[in-house]
């Protein structure tokens, strides 16, 4: 097995952390559709009031690319746009297996 999996971080103004993930969350339920996409969970840090965290997997690097381009994603781009200040890339992985991941 070999998937490719990224761990991010959005940093979101002050006060719009909930917001953030109730869209990210948004996003992970529309990931259920796609066979492509094995994982999508949202996570919040303690110590960081302005930044929610988002770990992947997927197939393989162009199926995540290919979600970019749906129409129901590129709806949740336009919402959460306004209210990120920061993106990172943590961490690009190749996931060699684990519960959870078939």
């Amino acid at each position: 097995m070999n998937k490719f999996s990224l761990f991010g971080k959005f940093t979101v103004q002050e006060g719009e952390r909930d917001t953030m993930v109730d869209i990210l969350l948004e996003a992970a339920e529309s990931m259920k559709s796609l066979d492509e996409c094995d994982l999508y969970i949202v996570n919040i840090s303690e110590s960081e009031p302005n930044s929610v965290y988002v770990y992947e997997v997927w197939s393989n690097e162009n199926a995540h690319q290919a979600s970019l381009t749906l129409e129901a994603t590129q709806t949740l781009i336009r919402r959460s746009k306004p209210m990120i200040t920061g993106m990172e890339r943590i961490n690009t992985l190749h996931t060699r297996g684990g519960k959870g991941i078939s």
